[in-house]
């Protein structure tokens, strides 16, 4: 399987990548896998030698699929590291620390699909009840973080591929944030983001060199 290049931004999000950049971040994620399986800790990146782009601090979430299943997902609803970094630490946690899979091994890194994810900055909705959020949403373009006391959540945009109708987004995201699926309560805070993302093949991404970055 493979993913298509389709970016969606929010207005406050700092602007779409370019095809090339894309393949930086993609080969950055797979070098952190690399790094992780080889030496347990992320690929080692100087952000002093890195092309201003990188340096931005943005928010990423960085998905893992194998056979056309998820594998292992992880990352940040609020930017607070250099993009560089907040990707190849994410494509390592998402190996490594997602609760949900075994680490991954070496032997499976061939045959995975890896899927960026670049966040605009979240937005909070005004409703009025979960009908009234249920005809708010855009399906295939919002992000949802749900908030609620102790619990908390999010679903990315893809996850309106396995959940098209509003209502079952919702109730799979309160399921996710610990919550009964038909839980409601008027303390319920939901924010919305939309990303800017982008996938291939392990095996269809090129490696780049921290000197490539630099050029």
């Amino acid at each position: 399987m493979s993913w298509a290049t389709a970016p969606i931004l929010s207005t406050d999000a700092a602007g779409l990548h370019t095809e090339e950049q894309r393949q930086v971040l993609l080969g950055l994620a797979v070098g952190s896998l690399e790094s992780g399986l080889e030496h347990n800790r992320p690929l080692d990146i100087d952000v002093a030698d890195c092309p201003g782009w990188l340096t931005e601090k943005r928010a990423t979430f960085v998905t893992l699929k194998s056979a056309g299943k998820l594998r292992g997902c992880i990352g940040t609803l609020r930017a607070h590291t250099a993009l560089c970094k907040d990707v190849t630490g994410n494509a390592w946690a998402a190996a490594s620390r997602d609760p949900r899979f075994s680490p991954l091994t070496a032997a499976e890194l061939p045959g995975l699909a890896i899927q960026v994810s670049i966040l605009g900055i979240p937005e909070k909705m005004i409703f009025t009840s979960e009908q009234d959020l249920a005809s708010r949403l855009r399906p295939g373009i919002d992000g949802l973080v749900l908030t609620e006391r102790s619990a908390s959540g999010t679903f990315l945009p893809a996850v309106w591929e396995s959940c098209p109708e509003p209502g079952i987004f919702l109730r799979q995201l309160k399921l996710k944030a610990g919550l009964e699926a038909d839980y409601w309560s008027d303390s319920i805070e939901i924010s919305r983001y939309t990303t800017e993302s982008f996938g291939a093949e392990v095996k269809d991404i090129e490696r780049r060199g921290i000197q490539r970055l630099a050029e």
